[in-house]
């Protein structure tokens, strides 16, 4: 697990650096909120059909080949957008990125080979950590090599950093991880992959529950992701550095919550009470953002966000690989981040044209009420789950 926790630290680290940025880049190309929604979207678009495909075929192969080639695709995509100089050359860039994800996933499934069923959740807290970790060093990384003013930020520099932590990465993995998964439990891949992935959903009605549970959380926290740089530019005139030492505080919260204090809160609570709580303090949090009196009361809305999103996932997560068997983890797996990528698609949209259209508080506001909503929800999909 240290050596796993390591390589998705290092290719987080990539990912995070630019998460923060792109939305002032998209706005130098020309672009206004509701196109700034799509381009967050478009990299979840294409990351939708290929991470069923990753999924099952790491079930196939072994983790280890879809981790590399997954981080050589990102490089590539890195690459694209530091050369990038229109709207569309940052859409192509991110679609690629998208397409070649299957480093996630696999990461997951690695994570649930080498645990038992009893310290799983813990074992996913670890990845998430390391998840969180990345996006504290990264966006911190993107926004010192930007700069804090958009209309002249250098957007190339941390695009070509991102590349170089994605080579990292991919060396790291081929010399020092081993493969997961032996041969004589990996699954024979026939057929179309979406349609037996699909089947399976359909034979285990529990799986379809957690998995529109993990779409709204996501779909929830992807549309804060994508709108807070522009809501903060508006509210307090930030620019790319601030934002990006912002996103590097949630995830020094995340990294605290999902590695230190996971194992401990499963052990007490159990999965569900630990995701119904996590669901409720993500709704607080995400509803105190427009209203928060000052940057002090920014940055307690946050903390309050990055605890619920830290409590939701590893449980959540745990709850669906028990429904798994040994050989069909990656393609669990696979079908529960395509749930998450869904979300992320649906959830940037979905709040960029909010804002565009009602106002830059709208999507916090709708936020915390879908949030609401989906606590019933949660229980009745445990229970099935469990029960």
């Amino acid at each position: 697990m240290a050596i796993l926790f390591l390589i998705v630290l290092i290719d987080l680290i990539g990912f995070g650096i630019i998460i923060p940025l792109l939305p002032f880049y998209a706005e130098v190309h020309g672009a206004e909120p509701r196109t700034v929604g799509l381009l967050m979207a478009s990299y979840s678009l294409f990351q939708l059909f290929a991470a069923p495909l990753w999924g099952r075929f790491s079930d196939r192969v072994g983790r280890r080949p879809v981790l590399i080639l997954g981080m050589a695709g990102a490089a590539v995509s890195y690459v694209m957008l530091a050369s990038a100089d229109s709207l569309w050359s940052l859409f192509a860039a991110r679609a690629l990125g998208g397409a070649m994800a299957g480093n996630i996933s696999a990461a997951f499934a690695y994570a649930a080979d080498v645990t038992t069923p009893a310290n799983r959740a813990k074992g996913m807290g670890v990845v998430g950590a390391a998840f969180g970790l990345g996006f504290v060093l990264g966006p911190a990384m993107g926004g010192l090599l930007a700069g804090a003013d958009a209309a002249t930020a250098n957007y190339a520099a941390p695009a070509w950093a991102a590349a170089g932590m994605s080579i990292i990465a991919l060396i790291l993995t081929a010399w020092r991880l081993p493969e997961s998964l032996p041969p004589e439990k990996r699954g024979i891949l026939r057929g179309n992959a979406i349609g037996a992935a699909l089947g399976l959903i359909v034979r285990r009605p529990p799986l379809m529950l957690l998995f529109a549970l993990s779409f709204l959380t996501t779909f929830v926290f992807a549309g804060m992701e994508a709108t807070f740089a522009l809501w903060s530019e508006r509210s307090f005139g930030w620019g790319p550095q601030q934002n990006g030492f912002a996103f590097a505080y949630l995830g020094v919260l995340v990294a605290a919550v999902q590695g230190g204090a996971t194992g401990f809160l499963v052990a007490r609570l159990g999965e569900t009470r630990l995701m119904i709580a996590g669901i409720l303090i993500l709704a607080a949090g995400i509803f105190a953002i427009p209203f928060a009196p000052g940057v002090a009361g920014l940055v307690i809305a946050l903390a309050v966000v990055a605890a619920g999103f830290s409590l939701v996932n590893p449980a959540m997560s745990a709850l669906i690989s028990h429904q798994a068997g040994e050989s069909e983890q990656g393609t669990v797996m696979g079908l529960a981040r395509s749930a998450t990528i869904l979300a992320r698609v649906a959830g940037p949209a979905w709040a960029g044209v909010l804002f565009s259209v009602l106002g830059k508080d709208w999507p916090f506001i709708a936020g915390a009420v879908t949030m609401l909503l989906a606590v019933p929800l949660g229980f009745y999909a445990a229970r099935r789950a469990t029960g």
